[in-house]
């Protein structure tokens, strides 16, 4: 074999090789989609296309160790022993790439964005994965089979590369060969010559933002977020930037309710609006419904985040989650913040956290402690593993209650109590003995928000018998929503709604249905007016009282912030608008109004771009809170 033909051969059985990774990232893609298409809609070839540019990047990157291997230019090169160790390097790059991806399949409906490096800081947070690990093997077995199958594909199709042989070729054309081919490859796994690397951004550029996740991959996702910053300093503004945006409550007892009034926010796990019968007509949630009824009702309300622990710092202390890596488990978690249950201490408050999971469960026992809270009750607390469901923790039925004596037996008045609940969650355990007495729907989830809309029952009809009961106000809504099951529930605007309600039990509170904006970090603001705390406090939210400044909601999510406001809600990504939908009429996102309103695109750029400044800065520096 002359030297032409051997540089020829190695080149062309490396592209082979590589081919073999970039078909499994296709063909994962190809599932991912299927799997999840209700998130998708104008889903053209091009998109997949773009998905192929997006995977040879990946491969540039990951196989970087694969193809220094395969084109040095060593002698031994089609020596069997040689060629062995380059398939366990090809094997453990390929598997890894899958399995990255086929996570997403399924995580993609609980968090609508490709998995970044806060995976792994999630994976440590607390017991959850270690707890769930069995139960994620039996309900996603196919996902594990599809894994297997793709591995073997890999091998089968690897062996058909190999060529064994003890020719040598010329040693210069080699180094030659191995400075061009590799460069070559290094470039694509820049994304081009561009001045930056192409990242989870080139994505969002290159495709309509809700479709993001669907040209991008999980393994660049992740390895462009690992050990990177998670904000980076804004300047939009140098001057006069206050009266652009000032994350301010004004304090004022103009709106007090009454004096030493008990503040109890109760947490649903997982409550989105598509399981809500107020919004869908749905027999799931009969006592939340007639709860709503008798209360003051939001019922054009959003979450912050798409996680749990996205929730907590949004609902007690007014902060958005708008970084990847969620704010608990974020470099800043240990920040100086102004919290609700911090503030109430200064009023004479006793203060008390409930959750049913094992204690650790999202670091819930150690944040709501940084908050300000007295006590943290959970699994431990409640002490009988008899009444748990063998994952989560204690089965919401049993702990809510609970929660109602030990408020009684723990809190002296005035209090505030935070109780999150846990059953509406996957695997969607609910007791045999009332499987058959609560509603089926297509999805597991729905017996599971009826399990919990129970026991949310049962939780007051266990209050209803304390003395404190009377005197207290209860906020009600969700830390986020499900994995939707239909496509309205899918896309970027029903993917944050939720139900948000305040309860008054004396009705100082006119029960009543609330249509003006509202997101969970109003909550605090809206229940310092109502306690009568009379001194400013840092928070991104507004009170539905002060109307101190125009009700807005916020969030982010792959790389894309966006601001609901009025009728509209805008999405920006990389520091510019790329979409502007009306998201009253508009709800699937289909008609992009960008260029048709002009002035509602700018009053909003400019809004986000000081909340975004006052955000990354204020973190940066730890000074969310007033001296």
């Amino acid at each position: 074999m002359n030297n032409k033909a051997l540089f020829l051969t190695k080149n062309i059985q490396l592209l082979k090789r590589l081919g073999i990774i970039l078909l499994m990232m296709s063909l994962s893609r190809i599932i991912f989609f299927i799997v999840n298409s209700d998130a998708f809609t104008g889903v053209k070839f091009y998109d997949f296309l773009v998905g192929i540019w997006m995977d040879a990047i990946t491969i540039g990157m990951y196989a970087i160790p694969f193809y220094i291997f395969s084109l040095l230019p060593f002698p031994i090169y089609q020596k069997k022993g040689y060629q062995t160790f380059l398939k366990t390097i090809f094997h453990i790059t390929n598997s890894v790439i899958i399995g990255f991806n086929l996570v997403d399949v399924e995580y993609f409906k609980f968090t609508a964005k490709r998995s970044t490096a806060d995976l792994f800081s999630m994976v440590s947070t607390g017991n959850d994965i270690n707890q769930l690990f069995v139960t994620f093997m039996i309900d996603f077995w196919w996902l594990i089979l599809i894994y297997i199958l793709m591995i073997i594909i890999s091998n089968w199709l690897y062996n058909k590369t190999i060529n064994y042989g003890n020719k040598v070729g010329n040693v210069y054309v080699d180094i030659l060969n191995f400075l061009v081919v590799f460069a070559l490859l290094f470039i694509i796994g820049r994304g081009g010559l561009a001045y930056r690397p192409a990242d989870m951004l080139t994505a969002s550029q290159l495709t309509n933002p809700d479709k993001t996740a669907l040209v991008a991959n999980t393994p660049l996702s992740i390895i462009k977020t690992i050990g990177k910053s998670s904000l980076t300093e804004q300047n939009f503004f140098e001057e006069n930037s206050e009266k652009i945006y000032a994350p301010i409550h004004k304090g004022s007892k103009e709106h007090q309710l009454r004096k030493d009034v008990n503040i109890m926010v109760i947490i649903l796990e997982s409550f989105g609006n598509e399981w809500i019968g107020k919004k869908t007509g749905k027999e799931f949630t009969p006592f939340l419904d007639s709860l709503l009824d008798q209360s003051l009702y939001f019922d054009n309300a959003f979450a912050n985040g798409k996680k749990s622990i996205e929730a907590v710092p949004a609902i007690f202390a007014g902060i958005p989650s708008l970084l990847d890596n969620p704010y608990i488990s974020s470099a800043y978690g240990t920040n100086a913040i102004t919290a609700f249950p911090q503030l109430l201490k200064e009023k004479g408050y006793s203060s008390a956290f409930y959750h049913g999971a094992t204690n650790g469960s999202m670091k819930f026992d150690v944040f709501t402690a940084h908050l300000g809270f007295d006590h943290y009750f959970g699994r431990k607390e409640f002490d009988n593993e008899k009444h748990t469901d063998e994952t989560w923790g204690v089965l919401d039925e049993y702990f809510m209650p609970w929660t109602a004596k030990s408020i009684t037996q723990e809190l002296k008045e005035p209090f505030m109590a935070g109780l999150f609940t846990l059953s509406s969650h996957h695997p969607y355990f609910v007791p045999e003995e009332h499987r058959n007495n609560l509603p089926t729907g297509k999805h597991p989830m729905g017996k599971s928000i009826a399990y919990a809309d129970m026991s949310l029952r049962l939780f007051f009809e266990e209050a209803k018998k304390q003395d404190w009961y009377e005197n207290t106000v209860f906020v009600i809504c969700a830390d986020h929503t499900p994995a939707g099951t239909t496509m309205r529930y899918n896309r970027r605007i029903g993917m944050y709604q939720i139900p948000i309600a305040f309860f008054d039990p004396q009705g100082q509170i006119k029960p009543r249905v609330n249509s003006q904006l509202f997101n969970q970090i109003d909550i605090m603001p809206s229940l310092l007016d109502l306690v009568g705390y009379s001194k400013d406090v840092y928070t991104f939210g507004n009170s539905y009282l002060s109307n101190q400044n125009e009700a807005f909601s916020i969030n982010y999510i792959a790389n894309s912030h966006m601001l609901f406001k009025g009728d509209y809600m805008l999405n920006f990504v990389h520091d510019k608008a790329t979409g502007l939908y009306n998201y009253k009429t508009d709800t699937l996102m289909m008609k992009d109004s960008l260029s048709f309103y002009p002035a509602v695109e700018k009053e909003m750029t400019e809004q986000l771009k000081g909340i975004i400044q006052r955000y990354n800065n204020d973190l940066i520096h730890n000074t969310m809170k007033l001296k």
